[in-house]
């Protein structure tokens, strides 16, 4: 069970703190969202969101964009139960839509090592696509083990366990409007 105040947040022993608040990610996304707007104003692209994280931000960044898109997305698992990586990504659920010659745009909530968006990128050029971009909420620019081309960044932070805003631990948390990370 979680204990919940806007200074901190209990998780078992574990403390978790604030880093970024509801309004200074709903005020980035909206940037982001132009950016992308004007970037693809005159292309049809498809926004891949990678489940489960990515489903809050890919919710808020899509009520941000205001071009003609579709949606879709990948469900992939690396992390179990744990804080880190497994090191291993496993796919759960493929893509409905046929991407050859299409504008994509990965959705991903945040980017640390860099496995899953080196695994998906490497799945979706198989399918021959017109173009692919990356966007992420969180990059964790210290902890990147494979060379990936990130095209938009919400905010880079430490090499830090985060929570809140569709980031989980062991599968909660998710539902947080906030992000929180592990107190030292």
């Amino acid at each position: 069970m979680k204990s919940e105040n806007k200074d901190e947040i209990l998780v078992g022993t574990e403390k978790f703190v604030p880093m970024l608040s509801q309004e200074t990610i709903q005020k980035r996304i909206e940037e982001l969202g132009k950016e992308i707007s004007e970037e693809y104003k005159t292309k049809l692209p498809i926004f891949i969101g990678i489940l489960n994280g990515s489903f809050m931000f890919m919710s808020d960044l899509m009520k941000n964009i205001n071009i003609n898109c579709e949606i879709d997305f990948f469900k992939l698992s690396s992390y179990g139960d744990e804080k880190i990586s497994s090191g291993r990504v496993k796919l759960v659920k493929d893509l409905n839509a046929d991407i050859t010659d299409r504008h994509l745009i990965i959705v991903e909530d945040i980017v640390d090592s860099g496995l899953s968006i080196k695994y998906v990128s490497e799945m979706i050029l198989a399918h021959n696509p017109a173009s692919v971009k990356v966007v992420t909420l969180l990059l964790k620019p210290e902890s990147l083990k494979y060379e990936v081309k990130i095209d938009y960044i919400g905010f880079q932070i430490p090499n830090k366990f985060v929570i809140g805003y569709g980031l989980d631990y062991a599968q909660k948390y998710r539902n947080l409007s906030s992000i929180y990370v592990l107190s030292e």
